[in-house]
């Protein structure tokens, strides 16, 4: 029988019958526990959820992996590369890549009897994967395409909509400039709404075989590949597979190095979660030090009576280790039950919304990583216990005479 862990748990059992005026003083550092690991559980919920949100969105408008022509062509025109790769379609069968479609872009100018603006026309092909889009769709329905008939149906952005005053099964007259200037009509089929503003003010989709007309293309023409993999910890791994296999003339980017910008954002959303935990621990330790220095003065005279009885100084510490452990699992179990009750209300009702020309979304995204969250409970413990072997040596300065009329 462990006989620390029975002497602990009696002195808990006493404790909650007899309402001593350290009583308060406890369920202050529980609750001080409890509020630090909600904190901790929030951080970490809502910043894997804004990851996952912006990565999936932005990776939703270019993939993965694009392989263009080798240019300094920085605009959105595009150059052809024919379609007859070797990499293209049996791509698909390596190892971590998932998909693979072609694609084009040129930029236009789009006009109505009151406003003009200015948009990216890109055009998509058959392989074109829709899911990104159908999440994302408020109004009308994605469109269907074929290898044979060109469509002139289109999907714009539901800022693009407001703007020129458009919605379903209207007209969409674009302009392009180029020697001699052309217009094509299209039929709006669809409006979706992605929160990512940047882009939602830009991208038009539509059928490819408009812009190899516009551009006087071969059919077989295109403006470059998009590739999705399986996972995107892969990422730059098979970025660099992949261009050690294309065209001496093909470059393959990976989506982190054609938009840094968002992902550094992204990385130093990790800083500050980093120093909230550590706060939070601080914050937690702390208090934790301050319950086991109460526990250990309440229990003064206990501590003379076994150290007359001859036991040993670590026999002594790990009773009240015991205990301040049992604190800690007491505001462990209240701040997993606070912080992530309320990140499923946020999840399900959407309780904090945001900016999306700050933030890239409308409200606050939730993911929940139950191998963190319990790694973090883990974590915690420890840190806990570790902290506390520290300010229990106290034990042993105790004296059994002077502990024993201790008052």
């Amino acid at each position: 029988m462990n006989v620390e862990y029975f002497i602990a748990k009696r002195l808990f059992t006493a404790k909650e019958k007899n309402n001593t005026h350290t009583q308060p003083i406890l369920r202050i550092a529980i609750l001080a526990i409890a509020l630090s690991v909600a904190v901790m559980l929030l951080s970490i919920t809502m910043l894997t959820g804004f990851k996952n949100e912006i990565s999936s969105k932005i990776i939703g408008f270019g993939s993965h992996i694009i392989i263009t022509n080798f240019t300094d062509n920085h605009s959105y025109e595009s150059e052809p590369i024919s379609i007859h790769q070797d990499f293209y379609p049996s791509i698909t069968s390596q190892d971590g890549i998932k998909h693979i479609s072609v694609f084009a872009s040129k930029a236009g100018i789009v006009k109505t009897k009151d406003e003009i603006l200015g948009v990216v026309l890109k055009g998509v092909a058959a392989d074109y994967d829709w899911n990104f889009f159908q999440k994302n769709l408020i109004a009308g329905k994605v469109f269907s395409l074929n290898d044979s008939a060109k469509s002139n149906s289109v999907l714009i952005s539901e800022s693009i909509s407001k703007t020129l005053k458009l919605g379903v099964d209207d007209d969409l007259v674009m302009y392009f400039v180029q020697d001699p200037p052309r217009v094509r009509k299209f039929k709006i089929t669809g409006i979706y709404n992605t929160a990512l503003v940047e882009f939602d003010k830009l991208f038009v989709l539509g059928d490819i075989k408009h812009i190899q007309a516009l551009n006087s293309w071969e059919n077989n023409e295109v403006g470059g590949f998009e590739i999705t993999i399986d996972n995107f910890d892969e990422l730059d791994k098979i970025t660099t597979n992949i261009y050690e296999k294309i065209p001496y003339n093909l470059n393959a980017q990976s989506i982190r190095e054609k938009t840094p910008q968002l992902f550094d954002w992204l990385d130093l959303q990790d800083i500050n979660v980093r120093v909230i935990l550590i706060l939070m621990l601080i914050v937690g330790g702390i208090n934790m030090i301050t319950a086991l220095l109460i526990l250990i003065l309440e229990r003064t005279r206990l501590i003379g009576i076994l150290k007359a009885l001859g036991t040993r100084n670590w026999s002594i510490r790990r009773v009240f280790l015991y205990s301040a452990v049992h604190l800690t699992l007491q505001g462990l179990l209240l701040g997993n039950t606070i912080g992530l009750g309320f990140a499923f209300l946020q999840k399900k009702f959407s309780i904090i919304s945001l900016d999306p020309e700050t933030y890239y979304m409308n409200t606050v995204p939730i993911y929940f990583d139950f191998t963190h969250i319990l790694l973090l409970n883990v974590i915690i413990i420890i840190i806990c216990y570790l902290i506390l072997i520290i300010p229990s040596i106290i034990i042993t300065k105790i004296t059994p005479i002077k502990a024993i009329r201790f008052e």
